[in-house]
């Protein structure tokens, strides 16, 4: 009889801003592991996540999206690396993630400033896990998951929370 481990999720968490960020560090790795537990993903993994200011996020932006403008948050899958062992601990990618831009978009959108974190930490884990929105099926698929691991955990379904 063969056991199933729990995946377990090493979270990098590097602050490049002057102010802290509305969220702890603690919420941050919650929500991240969340997503991950969600996603079904079955192998244990690491993550980086960098919290950036808007001149970064938008240079960043431009230079892989050829978008030049801000954006909430920006998230770069690792990809797969082909003869790993299979209990070998795998790279998924980078977050990269606007502070400021959230508390704004939280303000605008009059939601609290915390569940719009949750939000958009569990949306960028969840594109390093091969989830995308690029047509209406996927982002129907994405926004069920992303809104299941939100209620689960106490908060407000994120696409309904517009007043």
């Amino acid at each position: 009889m063969k056991l199933m481990k729990n995946m377990n999720l090493q979270i990098d968490i590097k602050i490049d801003i002057e102010d802290e960020p509305a969220i702890n560090l603690v919420d941050i790795k919650f929500w991240l592991n969340k997503a991950f537990e969600a996603s079904g993903f079955k192998k244990d993994a690491e993550v980086s996540v960098i919290i950036v200011d808007e001149i970064a996020i938008k240079r960043l932006n431009k230079k892989f999206r050829q978008q030049d403008r801000s954006t909430n948050v920006l998230a770069f899958p690792a990809g797969f690396i082909e003869g790993l062992p299979d209990d070998f601990c795998t790279h998924l990618g980078d977050i990269i993630i606007c502070s400021t831009i959230i508390s704004r978009e939280a303000k605008e959108q009059n939601k609290d400033v915390i569940n719009h974190w949750a939000h958009i930490l569990v949306h960028g884990m969840l594109h390093l896990l091969g989830f995308k929105h690029t047509n209406n099926a996927e982002a129907a698929n994405m926004e069920f998951l992303e809104t299941q691991i939100m209620i689960n955990n106490g908060l407000a379904d994120p696409y309904r929370e517009f007043h």
